[in-house]
């Protein structure tokens, strides 16, 4: 026996001493019981979507049906302005795509699933990729027992400290939100004057004197909207104190100069963030935008690619990522952009607006309750009828929101309660907003 057949065989030799002598492999089936305790392989049987209107909002979710009758996982897929097409992308090809593979297998389910389609990134794939993805979550979590956060490695936090939405046509009406949310024990309160961009004080729409679009386009100058907006923050701060923090959406409303201008302007009344400063497009004012100010920024709801967010983050040039869980793929990708921020202490601040369902407000709990570095999250209030095609949605108390701690996201879905709320005829898109003289607005 020459040398090196010496040391390949103690080595052999000291790990069946250490290990106990190895018995013959009884095949993959054998490996696979051992390491799930028992639970047998599953696989997928059918991959389909909900539809579903309960607020008049239009939700779709996605549920994939497993070889194991009864067990089933949800998983949030709501593109509000583009449903139908969210919904024909799972029915028509993510079913067949997915049947017959396994359920514990996510990430190379999402891998392949991501490229089936050749074209990868947009809004309507990546929905539809996120509801097979979440609802894969959802079933490796009741298969364990145990909420998903626990498989993300615990709670990092006790509950989900969030937002609220605060508002009015005018000043006083601000003020009076403001303060009313203070007394439901909110830390952070997002206000703006009016709608996005505040419309309402643009007076001069020459494009409808000229019969220029259509009647029921809104119109929306640069300078009243800059100058409300600071008027705004110098009230607020004036009338409800500093300890409450301010948060602000400029939408990408306005040109990336003038927003840039703003900010520095808001900046000696402390805000905790202004979110979306810039369209996506527009990404490349950034580094001017840190040049200029110490504002904290949010931004990423309209993010589709990773081309998008890795610059920003890797580069320090936002404070908060603030994707759209749905929109850029899901669980699975969401976790992955928390760690990349980790490292750049960029903090999570991920889209919670009503048109996500409770399924969706369930994921970013999860994964909020997981991360180190989560910063603040956007409440939501489920009605009625939503908690009851819902059951388990996440609750909110004095600011902060709960989960129920079942196994799973904890929220399942009432298909025949569900089916009684269609979605609204109004197909849902953004109405345009012009400038005065006509000019499209980007939302």
């Amino acid at each position: 026996m020459d040398r090196r057949d010496m040391m390949k065989g103690f080595g052999l030799g000291a790990a069946a001493g250490m290990l106990g002598f190895l018995k013959p492999a009884r095949g993959e089936d054998a490996a696979y019981s051992k390491a799930t305790k028992g639970l047998p392989p599953l696989k997928i049987t059918k991959v389909k979507t909900i539809l579903t209107a309960p607020a008049g909002i239009r939700l779709c979710v996605v549920k994939v049906e497993t070889s194991e009758p009864g067990l089933y996982g949800l998983g949030c897929a709501t593109f509000n302005q583009r449903p139908l097409t969210v919904a024909a992308a799972v029915n028509e090809y993510l079913d067949p795509f997915a049947r017959g593979r396994d359920v514990d297998n996510i990430e190379d389910m999402w891998q392949n699933a991501y490229t089936s389609s050749y074209w990868r990134n947009g809004p309507v794939l990546n929905n539809a990729l996120s509801g097979l993805d979440q609802a894969l979550w959802d079933i490796k979590g009741k298969r364990a027992g145990m909420p998903v956060y626990q498989l993300l490695g615990g709670k990092c936090r006790f509950a989900v400290d969030c937002y609220t939405h605060c508002g009015g046509n005018d000043l006083k009406q601000i003020e009076d939100s403001v303060k009313r949310a203070m007394e439901r024990g909110f830390r952070h309160i997002r206000i703006q004057r009016g709608g996005y961009g505040s419309p309402h004080l643009s007076k001069q729409a020459d494009f409808k004197d000229a019969g220029f679009g259509l009647p029921s386009d809104s119109n929306m100058a640069i300078r009243p909207y800059v100058k409300g907006t600071i008027e705004m923050f110098e009230h607020v701060r004036a009338t409800c104190g500093d300890e409450v923090e301010l948060l602000h959406d400029i939408h990408e409303r306005i040109p990336p100069i003038e927003a840039i201008n703003l900010c520095k302007q808001l900046e000696k009344y402390r805000p905790f963030f202004i979110e979306d400063p810039f369209a996506p497009e527009d990404n490349g004012y950034f580094k001017i935008l840190r040049q200029q100010t110490c504002v904290p920024i949010a931004m990423g709801e309209l993010f589709n690619s990773p081309h998008e967010w890795v610059g920003l983050i890797s580069e320090r040039l936002i404070d908060f990522i603030r994707v759209h869980i749905s929109q850029v793929g899901g669980l699975s990708v969401a976790r992955k952009i928390a760690t990349l921020g980790e490292w750049f202490n960029v903090r999570s601040a991920w889209h919670g607006p009503g048109d996500v369902s409770p399924v969706g407000h369930a994921a970013n709990a999860h994964l909020d309750l997981a991360i180190w570095n989560f910063g603040i999250q956007e409440s939501v209030t489920f009605n009625d009828r939503t908690r009851e095609v819902f059951p388990g949605c996440p609750t909110m108390d004095k600011g902060y929101m709960h989960i129920n701690e079942a196994p799973g996201f904890g929220v399942d879905l009432n298909e025949e309660l569900a089916a009684k709320f269609p979605l609204p005829e109004d197909p849902g898109f953004w109405r345009p907003v012009r400038r005065p003289d006509g000019t499209a607005v980007r939302p």
